[in-house]
């Protein structure tokens, strides 16, 4: 079985924010393979199905960015997933334009408070990750204000895009095609 994760903020404060990029993503897998997203399990909204024949748990943690850990290392543990091969983490990326996603199979979190939480509490910086680029902070712009805003109409129209591809990315990697995934949308 395969965790995929999408980080974001709860509540419909944050709800198509900037930093809700992985929340947006889990809605356009979800939709796309006819998963529900809605039952409360260890502090996330989940949903279980098959995607190309693979079992996967889509998540939405409910832990709020910070500790978006707290979660994914219960549901880990619950489930016996090996985070280093059947984890996938899907969060926003101040460092791209909206439109990109990067493909990573282990790395550092970046400065991203969401995978900072993950790797603390699973132990580990080797899951694979897919950051979706929402803009590229300003000079002398406010972090906190930055990925708590919402897109402009034209930068939201790229981030549809990007989820989009980022689904196509999440088909790839659960059947161990993350070089092919990489190689075709990195």
């Amino acid at each position: 079985m395969y965790i995929i994760a999408g980080l974001g903020n709860p509540g419909l404060k944050y709800r198509h924010t900037r930093h809700n990029a992985g929340f947006d993503a889990i809605d356009v897998i979800a939709k796309r393979h006819g998963i529900t997203v809605k039952k409360i399990e260890k502090q996330a909204l989940v949903g279980q199905g098959n995607i190309k024949g693979q079992k996967v748990l889509l998540v939405k943690p409910q832990t709020f960015m910070n500790n978006s850990g707290d979660s994914l290392a219960e549901l880990v543990n619950y489930y016996k997933v090996d985070p280093t091969e059947e984890l996938i983490v899907l969060s926003d990326d101040v460092t791209l334009d909206p439109g990109r996603i990067r493909i990573r199979k282990k790395g550092s979190a970046g400065g991203h408070n969401g995978l900072k939480s993950i790797i603390a509490r699973c132990g580990t910086e080797s899951f694979q990750r897919v950051r979706i680029g929402v803009g590229i902070l300003p000079t002398g712009g406010d972090m906190i204000n930055h990925v708590l805003g919402h897109l402009k109409r034209d930068e939201r129209k790229s981030l549809e895009e990007a989820l989009e591809h980022a689904a196509d990315a999440i088909e790839l990697m659960i059947n161990g095609e993350t070089e092919a995934a990489m190689n075709k949308f990195n």
